[in-house]
């Protein structure tokens, strides 16, 4: 039964632990260089202030127990769990304290994770975490440290600290009370490093490069709970270690799997560096080619046709083979999307349709003729589903002053994986497309473009700054519909929402204010 609940487990980091609803999206590049803050002006009182998007902080937890929970059935930690409850509760006459203190051992679990969260937000700062996901040397790092990660779990070498550290804690856990304890916490930390060193190491940095000040807390606290509740459960009910499935070979099948996991979240750091500075090296077709190539020797290694020096099982079982099947069968998925297919599954981790050389989708979506006028930007965007659309504000308001149709301000950034969900999922929808393309101008200002224009400033600073001076938000994406005579927000802006009436209603509501203006 519990072979059966890692194979959604597998799944859902797959998909879930990137694609989690972050702000603030972005990459890296050749000439490295982070976006400055932008101080904010004050805005008129008549402004609508827009809509403030609640923080996607629900998700970095549960990314964060996910991966706890990942972490606890590895081969370091899962035989560790009855010695260390039996160790504290037979070493007590009194089983209310032996509970107390396996309750204190997980609490001490969750300090030190917390604390560790807690030590990445001090020592970059609440602005820099934000400027983590816009800066191109941390996002390269970033791919590189993921890519180490998913070596050590393949097996070509372990993550380790130093047996120092290790012995100098290992000194420490005959105290007395709580200090002992916490010792003990400390050395399982310590000594499950190979384990749970690049789970760790993934979850911080997907919490960093969310923008948000607690993401790495948060996440970390997420993580610690799953890693120490089984701990305490356990001490209250010692029956339950009877039901443990036995060590074995399943342990190494699961560290195997997330290496591969690991492994393809990686590109996405890759892509966000290709996208920012328009190298074109790692368009949409070479990261399928890619990703259809790890799925393809992940479903293989779990079927049984592929070896690595893991030490796992012989032979599989039913759960690995209908994991294999999954796998395989999201191998194949895949496949469609060299011509063109949107694969809306995945679409918000893949690079954007417009990379695609061959596509034979996005020439059935739409019946939009380009701007007669050259579009300034041209040469570096392109609008999803073939659209019309501007890349410079002062440039589209121009036109929508003289074609009388309000605006469509998408903030979007090239690595924002909700911005890629909603072109894919929510924008081609026969309610939403049709107002996008007729009814509104459409103006895309990317926050995070690395492109210079005047002096050291990029098309990105231009555009984050006047989403926080203008518009009071910094988060993507960021819809704000716009009367382009008076320059004012129709309807409170609107990020997200993966409903396409809602979304639909959103931009008609907008157009009624306008026409009644």
């Amino acid at each position: 039964m519990s072979k059966i609940r890692l194979t959604g487990l597998l799944l859902f980091l797959l998909f879930s632990l990137n694609g989690k609803a972050t702000a603030v999206q972005d990459t890296a590049g050749l000439t490295f260089m982070a976006i400055q803050p932008v101080k904010k002006t004050a805005k008129p009182k008549d402004t609508p202030i827009p809509s403030k998007q609640p923080s996607p902080l629900l998700p970095v937890f549960i990314a964060g127990f996910l991966g706890g929970l990942a972490a606890l059935l590895m081969p370091c930690i899962f035989p560790m769990l009855p010695l260390t409850v039996g160790f504290f509760t037979k070493r007590q006459e009194k089983h209310g304290k032996g509970v107390r203190d396996a309750s204190l051992y997980g609490l001490a679990i969750i300090l030190i994770y917390v604390g560790l969260g807690m030590l990445v937000t001090v020592l970059f700062g609440p602005a820099a975490l934000n400027r983590l996901a816009t800066n191109g040397i941390f996002n390269f790092c970033f791919f590189l440290l993921l890519l180490l990660f998913a070596a050590s779990f393949l097996g070509a070498f372990e993550l380790t600290l130093p047996n120092k550290w290790i012995n100098n804690a290992e000194a420490h856990t005959g105290s007395n009370g709580f200090a002992g304890i916490f010792m003990m916490a400390a050395v399982l930390a310590l000594v499950s490093f190979s384990c749970t060193g690049p789970i760790i190491g993934t979850l911080l940095v997907q919490a960093a490069t969310s923008g948000f000040r607690m993401g790495p807390a948060i996440g970390m606290l997420g993580f610690s709970l799953a890693l120490a509740l089984p701990f305490v459960l356990f001490a209250l009910f010692p029956a339950w270690l009877q039901k443990l499935p036995k060590s074995g070979g399943w342990m190494n099948t699961l560290k195997v799997s997330l290496g591969f996991i690991e492994l393809a979240l990686s590109l996405k750091f890759l892509s966000n560096v290709d996208l920012a500075y328009h190298w074109h090296w790692f368009d949409r077709e070479v990261f399928l080619v890619v990703w259809i190539l790890i799925t393809g020797c992940f479903a293989l290694y779990l079927l049984g046709k592929l070896h690595l020096a893991d030490g796992g099982e012989s032979a599989i079982g039913v759960p690995r083979l209908f994991m294999g099947i999954i796998v395989g069968a999201l191998s194949l998925y895949l496949v469609p999307g060299l011509w063109g297919a949107p694969l809306k599954s995945v679409a918000a981790f893949l690079p954007p349709q417009d990379t695609q050389d061959f596509d034979l989708y996005t020439a059935l979506q739409t019946k939009a003729a380009p701007p007669a006028t050259t579009v300034k930007y041209a040469d570096l965007f392109h609008a999803p589903l073939g659209l019309r659309a501007f890349f410079d504000y002062q440039e589209g308001l121009a036109y929508a002053k003289k074609v009388h149709k309000p605006v469509l301000i998408d903030f979007t950034g090239h690595a924002c994986v909700n911005c890629r969900k909603m072109e894919a999922d929510i924008w081609p929808d026969p309610k939403v497309l049709p107002l996008i393309r007729d009814r509104y101008v459409l103006i895309q200002l990317y926050v995070d473009d690395k492109t210079t224009t005047a002096g050291d400033t990029t098309i990105g600073d231009v555009n984050s700054g006047l989403q926080a001076a203008k518009f009071n938000s910094n988060s993507q994406p960021d819809y704000v519909l716009l009367d382009p005579a008076t320059q004012q927000p129709l309807v409170s802006s609107q990020g997200a929402v993966y409903d396409a009436p809602q979304y639909a209603a959103f931009l008609s509501e907008g157009l009624n204010k306008f026409h009644n203006r």
